[in-house]
């Protein structure tokens, strides 16, 4: 049976209609670009938790999505139908990647392993659709928040049988990330952090979260599971701070407990903005760094303070985002674009689901088409050049080469006028940088 009454979406390229369609008019999977086809830069994935299981609540409303799946009543019948809907809508919007956590697959039983026989019975459908269809898993992880037991966190937890459990069941995760052939697994932690210090040894619970990536990875290499270990930062939400705040102080974390060699960061732009940061900071952090993973695609709203998952439609931060990557040369080793992204509350119908995802991947595909014309035109390179030219001779060159000390700096600036040193400076024009950048994203998007 047909579960979305739409057509396969296709490319249709721009200027065919101003209002939006069901195609595309950036995003054209096989055009190569940069070097390598489009699809190959970009790497979508849908997430099988927002995308077939969320009912669009929010905190002061229920939900109200409409799905076709809605008439199974009991959860074995609908979760099994959800797999079919779900691969009927990868094959109709052409995507060759999903994520998913284990929770959002399978009914959860009394015991773990009433759990795991449920979870077990989805995924063996989900790897026969994989054989005929050829889709792959971006990234698998494990819901260790939603649940009451997780109420003070999983790994870090104060009550060790929550630890055990979390433990026990990331086990079976990675064994199904084996299954399904995952190139990624995620570690989000949704409740590890504190909602206050006054009875929280926050030491003792980083310690534990880290021997807890520890041994994910020493499980991981046992049944040799090769996939790319993934921690994503966020900075509140649910609880008052998480402990995986954002990138840097991920990567402080990562280094401390001598994680950075088998982990990468894996990053959301509406979690860059509850940190107070921009998507492009968060990207520009973690690849100087050498640990750029992968990334999941949706926005904020600056005048909401929750993490609200939308379709990412912004242009100018899709530029941007998409400006570190093609600097990069690549999402990650084995990374792409997560629609980590639903619908608003009120586009509840079937086919938002699809509107949802074709703006998103439209506006990466816009970003990336912009983000390789600058490159190629040397726009921000030259400026940034320029900036930084003192350093490329004299006092800069020997400051870089670290042939100079204090004394000699003191006897090079003790003698310098205040005109001088003015006159060492030079206006940014940064205006000027802004406005070109608008000029790329119009003139390369007409």
């Amino acid at each position: 049976m047909a579960y979305w009454q739409v057509n396969k979406i296709k490319y249709i390229g721009p200027h065919q209609s101003l209002k939006s369609d069901l195609g595309f008019q950036y995003y054209n999977p096989e055009e190569i670009i940069g070097g390598k086809k489009m699809k190959d830069w970009l790497r979508f994935s849908v997430a099988y938790w927002h995308t077939f299981d969320q009912r669009l609540v929010d905190p002061f409303g229920d939900g109200t999505a409409i799905r076709p799946y809605d008439k199974y009543s009991d959860p074995m019948d609908q979760a099994l139908a959800k797999v079919d809907a779900a691969f009927e809508f990868y094959d109709k919007l052409g995507v060759n990647y999903f994520s998913f956590h284990d929770r959002d697959l399978a009914p959860e039983g009394d015991t773990l392993r009433e759990t795991n026989q449920n979870l077990d019975k989805i995924v063996d459908k989900i790897v026969e659709y994989q054989k005929t269809t050829g889709m792959k898993v971006l990234w698998n992880t494990s819901n260790l928040f939603n649940n009451p037991r997780f109420v003070a966190g999983a790994a870090t937890s104060p009550y060790a049988d929550i630890f055990a459990y979390s433990a026990a069941q990331l086990k079976h995760s990675l064994e199904i990330g084996k299954r399904v052939g995952a190139e990624n697994y995620v570690f989000w932690g949704g409740r590890e952090g504190y909602e206050s210090l006054w009875n929280t040894d926050m030491k003792r619970e980083q310690e534990h979260a880290a021997r807890f990536f520890q041994m994910a990875k020493e499980y991981a290499k046992e049944i040799g599971f090769q996939a790319q270990m993934l921690l994503e930062p966020k900075p509140k939400e649910p609880t008052t701070h998480q402990y995986d705040f954002d990138a840097a102080t991920t990567i402080a974390f990562m280094k401390e407990y001598n994680l950075d060699q088998d982990f990468k960061l894996n990053l959301e732009g509406n979690h860059a903005n509850l940190a107070g940061h921009s998507y492009q900071h968060e990207i520009r952090v973690a690849r100087t760094a050498g640990l750029l993973g992968s990334l999941d695609a949706n926005q904020g709203d600056k005048l909401i303070g929750w993490d609200i998952d939308e379709y990412p439609s912004n242009l100018y931060e899709t530029v941007a985002a998409m400006y570190e990557v093609v600097q990069e040369g690549q999402i990650g080793p084995h990374g792409g674009l997560n629609f980590d992204a639903k619908p608003r509350r009120s586009s509840f119908e079937p086919n938002d689901l699809f509107y949802g995802h074709i703006v998103g991947m439209d506006s990466f595909a816009a970003g990336l088409r912009v983000a390789l014309k600058m490159k190629a035109d040397h726009v921000l390179e030259d400026i940034i050049n320029e900036r930084y030219n003192s350093y490329n001779s004299g006092i800069g060159a020997q400051i870089e080469a670290g042939t100079v000390n204090f004394t000699d700096l003191e006897k090079y600036s003790l003698d310098k006028t205040q005109a001088q040193l003015r006159a060492a400076t030079h206006s940014d024009h940064l205006e000027q940088i802004k406005d070109t950048i608008n000029h790329y994203i119009i003139e390369t998007l007409n």
